[in-house]
This record gives C-alpha cells, sequence and structure tokens, in this order.
C-alpha cells in the first residue's frame, strides 16, 4: 500500500511507458488476465496474448502526445498520434479502458487517419 502523499502512477500512464519500452513483461503485468481489446479496425476482438504479441514486435505502431483525458479507478480515457510500420496513415486514437484490480481488463479505440499535410487547426 503505497504511503499517503506519495504519487501513484496511473494505470494508463504505465501503459503508456511500457509500451513505448517494449516491456512486455511490464506490459503482462498492466493487462488483466481476463483482458479484451476492440480495435477500431476489422471488427476483430483481441485477447491479452494477442496485445502482448503485437507490442513485442518491430513492427507495432509508436504513439505520440500521449494524453491521460481522465482517469480514476474504474476507466480510462487517453488520446494520441499513432504511426503504423505498414506504411498506412497515422492516425489521432481516442481509447476507452476499463479496469479491474488495478489492470486493464478492456480498451476500446476510435481513430480519425490523418494525411502526410494534416495541420491542427490554428496552426501554420
Amino acid at each position: 500500500m503505497p504511503l499517503a502523499n506519495t504519487p501513484v502512477m496511473s494505470i494508463i500512464s504505465a501503459y503508456n511507458e511500457a509500451w513505448e519500452n517494449g516491456d512486455v513483461d511490464a506490459l503482462a503485468e498492466i493487462i488483466h488476465d481476463d483482458f479484451v481489446f476492440n480495435p477500431h479496425v476489422g471488427g476483430i476482438t483481441m485477447g491479452k496474448s494477442d496485445l502482448l504479441g503485437f507490442a513485442g514486435s518491430d513492427g507495432g505502431p509508436r504513439s505520440e502526445n500521449d494524453r491521460i483525458l481522465f482517469e480514476n479507478d474504474s476507466v480510462g480515457v487517453a488520446h494520441s498520434i499513432v504511426h503504423f510500420s505498414n506504411g498506412s496513415a497515422s492516425e489521432a486514437v481516442l481509447s476507452f479502458m476499463k479496469f479491474k484490480d488495478g489492470k486493464i481488463i478492456s480498451m476500446e479505440t476510435g481513430a480519425t487517419p490523418l494525411s502526410d499535410d494534416y495541420k491542427l487547426v490554428g496552426q501554420e
């Protein structure tokens, strides 16, 4: 149990850090054994082993501008720009996660493809 006033890393921050570092062992600790992932493409559902295999591959997606929009003990919402090694357009990805026992038990994403010349409104 953490000491009072000792900051505890959020589940989403721990997930992002492990993903960025390619730390499959850390991800395995963050992802619940009953994990279900419903990505925004392909109409498929993946489990924990699928996600860990994807994360551990050289061609896995990489993200930037990771932001936690909301997180409590039950759910979290995050946003990031994701780049894929298969040459597809980068995407702005919104992730909704449910937590159980301090781990991610489900994740669902929605995304908007970004073209190479995409600029945020107000940026020149």
